[in-house]
């Protein structure tokens, strides 16, 4: 059994540089972070994304390609790929009532509830409904970072790339999907890394939270 506080575990995670591609993730611990990702809140228990999972070699070159040549992305053995959905649907909210009405039983309180979102959220524009569903793909990318450094594993999340050049590589748009980030998974290689022996580098707690009592 581990002593280690949060605190330790977010201070041993660092944006990995350079992992080793001779080491792969364990099964048990990436089931650890996806399962973490499943957990995350979003608004109103919506999930509007989806995660997938790549190992395969050839896509992940490709990916890594997208990404400019993030080496991270081969030499690490998992990518986890946060794919928000590109618009609110009727048909997406009511699966969500529906496992909703699964769980808890059916009420009016959930089905007013779940009309409200319609009510409010079909109207909009689909790039205003994208924004929305990816700010809760980073909720969940949030807290596989966390999970990841509980489990000991390193992670780089990766903005750095051609989103319409992954969403091709995996066929998300035919899906409804438009790709967020990335999160290549490994372990660090520390006579390649130059940034694992810097200090982590955060700003004060005064100078970052304000305390209003």
């Amino acid at each position: 059994m581990t002593t280690k506080t949060l605190s330790d575990h977010l201070n041993w995670r660092y944006a990995t540089k350079k992992m080793d591609p001779a080491k792969a993730v364990p099964q048990d611990k990436v089931d650890a972070i996806v399962e973490a990702i499943r957990m995350a809140p979003t608004s109103s228990g919506v999930q509007p994304f989806e995660v997938i999972v790549v190992t395969n070699p050839e896509l992940r070159a490709q990916l890594a390609k997208a990404a400019g040549g993030q080496a991270q992305i081969t030499d690490g053995s998992h990518v986890l790929v946060f794919a928000a959905w590109d618009n609110y649907t009727a048909e997406r909210i009511d699966e969500v009532l529906a496992l909703n009405v699964e769980a808890r039983g059916e009420t009016p309180t959930l089905t007013t509830y779940y009309e409200g979102l319609k009510a409010a959220y079909l109207p909009r524009d689909a790039d205003v409904n994208y924004a929305h569903a990816a700010r809760q793909a980073y909720i969940a990318l949030g807290v596989a970072l966390v999970a990841a450094a509980e489990q000991e594993v390193d992670s780089t999340p990766m903005e750095g790339f051609s989103p319409d050049a992954v969403d091709a590589i995996l066929g998300l748009r035919e899906r409804g999907l438009r790709s967020v980030v990335l999160l290549p998974l490994g372990y660090r290689e520390p006579a390649g890394d130059w940034l694992l022996p810097m200090a982590k580098v955060r700003k004060s707690h005064d100078s970052l939270i304000t305390h209003l009592d």
